[in-house]
């Protein structure tokens, strides 16, 4: 009997299909309406990429793109979406020690911040925000692809970036 209901289970979801573990089902309309990727620009010493060109904190890491508006984190495996609200225990370190300076829409609470070093999570996300962080996923901890999976660590590409 208990076998009989396991095959019954695995064939029912089969039939419905099994949504994506990696990002919510649950889409965001944050107001990104791109007709391709933008150009992207490495932001000095990370492995993050940044699109100049795009009038939003708009940013490209591992294999997901990143947006910071209206004090919270999205994340999406394409340029246009579809955007998910990301906890900010979950945002990858390296998005967050992105300087200011290269954020194309900083919050009005972050005039006179310093420009060249990252922002100030901790009074927006409360002092304890860091002690919940999990470990970097492995695959991240990796020097990251770029948008379109060309290698950014300078081994078979010569370097480029």
């Amino acid at each position: 009997m208990p076998r009989r209901m396991l095959i019954g289970g695995i064939t029912i979801l089969m039939l419905i299909g099994v949504p994506s573990l990696g990002y919510p089902q649950v889409s965001v309309n944050i107001g990104i309406n791109l007709p391709a990727p933008p150009p992207l620009v490495p932001v000095p010493a990370t492995p993050v990429l940044y699109a100049p060109s795009v009038g939003a904190n708009y940013f490209f890491y591992g294999r997901d793109y990143y947006v910071f508006a209206n004090g919270g984190w999205y994340v999406s495996p394409g340029h246009n979406g579809p955007w998910a609200l990301v906890a900010p225990e979950f945002v990858p370190r390296p998005i967050l020690m992105i300087p200011v300076r290269y954020y194309r829409v900083p919050p009005p609470s972050w005039k006179g911040w310093r420009i060249e070093a990252p922002p100030r999570w901790e009074p927006h996300w409360g002092q304890r925000w860091e002690e919940r962080r999990p470990t970097e996923r492995a695959e991240q901890s990796d020097e990251p692809r770029g948008p379109r999976g060309e290698d950014r660590g300078g081994g078979r590409h010569g370097g480029r970036r």
